[in-house]
């Protein structure tokens, strides 16, 4: 399988509304409770782009399966250093390393651009999700008890850091 990891371009925003939508409307991965609409998707991607920041896509033969996006952590000025992480693959293409090459080259580019922290917050029980960060170098720095409701149940949010 060759699999191609590139900056995302404002074309592939359709797909990747596609694989969250899945994520959104099955698991607590997103603490989403309706797919965003297309227009909502674009100004996003905007909002990364306007920052400096980085959206990529992983494609094979043709067709966006993944995709990664690091955003501003928080707004004061004190995080300024740091960004929080996303990454979803397609559910039919996981296990076959594409969130592991997404999240490398995410975290690669936020490196170079300076940033000193990639956070991720991980939604509901997510052990693969987990475990892709974990052999990412990603450590666990704590659980948020709780703190989503989605699908008639309570979903921790489980926070996971990396110095880069």
């Amino acid at each position: 399988m060759d699999c191609v990891i590139r900056p995302a371009v404002l074309l592939d925003i359709a797909a990747v509304r596609g694989i969250y939508a899945h994520y959104v409307l099955t698991t607590a991965a997103s603490f989403a409770l309706e797919v965003p609409d297309l227009s909502e998707m674009e100004r996003r991607f905007w909002s990364v782009l306007e920052l400096g920041l980085s959206y990529l896509v992983a494609e094979v033969d043709g067709k966006v399966v993944g995709f990664a996006s690091a955003t501003q952590f928080r707004t004061r000025p004190a995080y300024r250093f740091t960004v929080e992480s996303s990454v979803y693959v397609k559910s039919d293409m996981t296990r076959r390393r594409i969130g592991a090459r997404l999240l490398e080259d995410l975290v690669e580019r936020c490196r170079a651009a300076g940033y000193k922290q990639v956070v991720a917050a991980i939604g509901g029980v997510n052990p693969a999700s987990e475990s892709l960060h974990a052999r990412m170098g990603f450590r666990s720095v704590g659980t948020l008890r709780g703190v989503g409701y989605k699908m008639g149940e309570w979903h921790d949010l489980l926070l996971m850091q990396k110095e880069i």
